[in-house]
């Protein structure tokens, strides 16, 4: 490397340095404009663990609420969910952080709103960037991609989705509970 670059990169490494300690820990200035991003447009990752409530997901996160606002449910696909007569628990795994889970839960949620079934128990488990939360509660199933849709019936797992649906979620959640 020559030395133009070695000292360009010590420079503007000095520079961030300095402009982080200058701005108690924000390394742009207020008003610069152009590639560099200012304090107030740095993306703040909300990572929610523990139970999380749908309600929390689709009105105070963004990614999740765009999702909610734009799925149009199968009304077709759902009828199954709609008529089912066993109780049936839903566990879902997400990460707040996770892009699959910004794509996947709304639409679950609407699913399950759609649904209107009394019978269906959803729980939301959030978990961290190393799949885990403060109370354990993730730890209980096995899995390692989410998020993972776990559907329970006589406190007996019957079925998964994974990541993502085969074809989707109303479709592989009737397949499961035929």
């Amino acid at each position: 490397m020559t030395n133009n670059i070695k000292a360009l990169l010590a420079t503007t490494a000095l520079f961030f340095s300095t402009q982080a300690l200058a701005n108690n820990g924000c390394a742009f200035d207020e008003k610069q404009e152009g590639f560099i991003a200012t304090c107030s447009e740095e993306k703040q990752e909300v990572i929610l663990t523990g139970e999380v409530q749908a309600q929390t997901l689709v009105t105070e996160l963004d990614d999740f609420t765009q999702g909610y606002k734009s799925y149009q449910v199968d009304e077709a696909a759902i009828a199954p969910l709609k008529s089912l007569k066993a109780p049936t628990e839903i566990v879902v795994i997400i990460g707040t952080w996770c892009p699959d889970c910004h794509r996947e839960t709304p639409r679950f949620i609407r699913i399950m709103e759609a649904a209107n079934n009394p019978n269906i128990k959803v729980t939301y488990i959030g978990v961290d960037r190393k799949k885990q939360d403060p109370e354990g509660l993730a730890a209980k199933y096995d899995f390692t991609r989410i998020p993972t849709f776990i559907v329970k019936q006589d406190g007996k797992e019957i079925g998964r989705i994974v990541e993502r649906p085969e074809t989707s979620l109303e479709v592989d959640l009737a397949k499961i509970l035929d």
